[in-house]
């Protein structure tokens, strides 16, 4: 053959060595797409593992310990084999009310973890604010906190991955405070994942996290964006969503699906392929108008395998199916997590080993038909001892938010109670602030309870103080202002009455308003210390009657 044939015919097997086309000849590319959401710092597996149906018996379920990053990490590396085109992401909350050992870093190593995973993508869930954006761009940028300073065993890097945040806008700006999308290839197929939270975001955090902030509708702001993205040669457009849904089913079906996620999914554009959703803590595998919607429980128990099939003529996504699959603490623990938990746990563990006392039995954040929980007693009661005495705010009553109580207070066969449990039940360190409203003020208070009917946030109470609601009542008649009672007296509404709260309802969270026009604050000790100390001087506590609050139905 002449020389010049030679050259074309290697021209030509060049061109088809490059080709994305698969070997059999079909004109798509695979694509696996690896997710989690709500982490929350869980670099140890939590405790409660994960329920599942039971494989002998599929009529009933079970519960098998999951989680740990070590075990995640092992996971994701299985999960990646013989696989050519993957990406890792995630749908949000990786960080915040968060276990001890990444708490105290101001979750350092929790980003340092899933770095070192080859996270790529995340949206911003609310609890990504936290401690404000400020602090979140720390997180993305690195460097040392502002006020602790550098407290962990190396200096922090900041996030390998990049944080998504479409809907959240700088209001002096008016830009996005992360970019809305990133756009990756794939074979030479462009993919684009969108990322943001939810637009409630701001009614779910400290009014100080969100100041200067704005966070815009959903499904209008994936809407707006896709011509942007159809512009620049992008069809298959995966979103990346802090929100979610209450499904029924096991954790990789989907028999109904309601919630947010529904609403949301059912107003995006029909270029919109897949939703990785999250903030429910729920775990599903979805069909919603005609797409893929997934979500992978909570606290590192569950990575999502989504296999999407890209087609080399349209660019466009072909198909997708998902796999919820369980992270077992029975996996090999992968050693590059390992050492970092290690450096971590070394600093920490001096700290989260300290013995605050007993519990007789596990004390349970779940609440009773009233909205009444046997810890959201104890918090309550730890929090009015932190204050009771003049000079510490001289408060009569105690009111926390339930979504400020984060776990149960598990009982060890010992029955002991380390800083380091107490602190995963209220992990946001908030303020105790002691107030004065008067009874009328106290009623409006407990009348926010219902500020959306769908989902009320009754507050746990401390002991002395009862009263009774019809939850069918119109708004702002639903407390029975007769039943307000503090230790049998009846409350007067002209009265004054010193009421602690913490910094984060006092400033109006979880659209508790009515709290702002207290007086005379005093602010105290955090809230983590009050039951540590509770806990302390009270052992063994026991889980109080529940009988604070009545529910009544007329």
């Amino acid at each position: 053959m002449p020389r010049s044939g030679l050259l074309l015919l290697a021209a030509l097997l060049a061109l088809l060595a490059a080709s994305p086309a698969r070997a059999d000849g079909t004109g798509q590319v695979s694509l696996r797409i690896l997710a989690i959401n709500d982490f929350h710092g869980n670099l140890k597996p939590p405790p409660g593992g994960i329920r599942i149906k039971d494989s002998d018996d599929p009529t009933k379920n079970r519960i098998v310990p999951a989680g740990g990053a070590e075990q995640m990490a092992t996971l994701v590396k299985q999960l990646r084999e013989g696989h050519k085109n993957t990406i890792f992401v995630a749908a949000g909350d990786l960080i915040g009310a968060s276990p001890l050992l990444s708490a105290m870093f101001h979750d350092e190593p929790t980003i340092e973890s899933l770095s070192m995973m080859r996270l790529a993508l995340s949206s911003v869930g609310n609890h990504e604010f936290d401690e404000g954006k400020d602090e979140l761009l720390r997180m993305q940028n690195g460097g040392c906190h502002p006020t602790d300073g550098c407290r962990g065993p190396h200096p922090f890097p900041g996030a390998k991955f990049h944080y998504l945040a479409a809907s959240t806008i700088v209001k002096d700006t008016g830009k996005t405070v992360f970019p809305p999308y990133e756009i990756e290839s794939f074979d030479g197929i462009p993919v684009a994942f969108i990322g943001l939270t939810l637009k409630g975001t701001a009614g779910i955090i400290s009014p100080a996290s969100s100041a200067g902030l704005e966070f815009h509708d959903e499904a209008a702001t994936v809407n707006a964006l896709v011509p942007e993205l159809k512009a620049r040669g992008v069809e298959a457009i995966v979103v990346l969503i802090h929100e979610g849904g209450y499904p029924t089913g096991g954790i990789n079906d989907c028999p109904g699906i309601s919630g947010p996620i529904v609403d949301i999914v059912g107003k995006l554009d029909r270029a919109v392929d897949l939703v990785i959703s999250g903030h429910t803590h729920q775990a599903y595998v979805c069909t919603s108008d005609g797409r893929l919607v997934t979500s992978g429980d909570k606290y590192g128990t569950l990575v999502t395998a989504i296999d999407v099939t890209l087609d080399l003529a349209t660019r466009d996504v072909v198909s997708a199916k998902a796999d919820n699959v369980v992270v077992r603490t029975s996996l090999a623990k992968d050693s590059e997590q390992t050492a970092l938990i290690d450096a971590y746990d070394k600093v920490a563990r001096p700290i989260a080993e300290r013995r605050a006392g007993e519990i007789t039995e596990t004390l349970s954040r779940t609440p009773n038909a009233s909205g009444e929980s046997a810890l959201g007693d104890v918090v309550a009661d730890a929090q009015l001892a932190a204050t009771s005495d003049a000079a510490t705010g001289g408060a009569v009553i105690a009111l926390t938010n339930p979504g400020g109580i984060r776990t149960d207070l598990i009982r060890r066969p010992d029955g002991s109670v380390t800083y380091a449990d107490v602190f995963a039940s209220q992990p946001f360190r908030n303020q105790l602030v002691t107030l004065t409203l008067t009874g009328a003020q106290l009623k409006a208070t407990l009348e926010q309870q219902w500020a959306d009917p769908a989902r009320p946030r009754v507050l746990q109470v401390s002991k002395g103080f009862t009263y009774a609601f019809d939850a069918s009542k119109a708004a702002g008649a639903r407390i029975d202002a007769s039943s307000l009672k503090l230790n049998g007296t009846a409350i007067d509404p002209a009265l004054s009455y010193r009421i602690t709260v913490n910094n984060y309802l006092a400033l109006g969270g979880d659209g508790f308003t009515a709290l702002k026009d207290g007086t005379a604050l005093q602010f105290g000790k955090y809230d983590d210390e009050a039951l540590f100390a509770y806990v302390k001087v009270s052992s063994p506590v026991a889980p109080p009657p529940q009988d604070r609050i009545i529910a009544t139905t007329h």
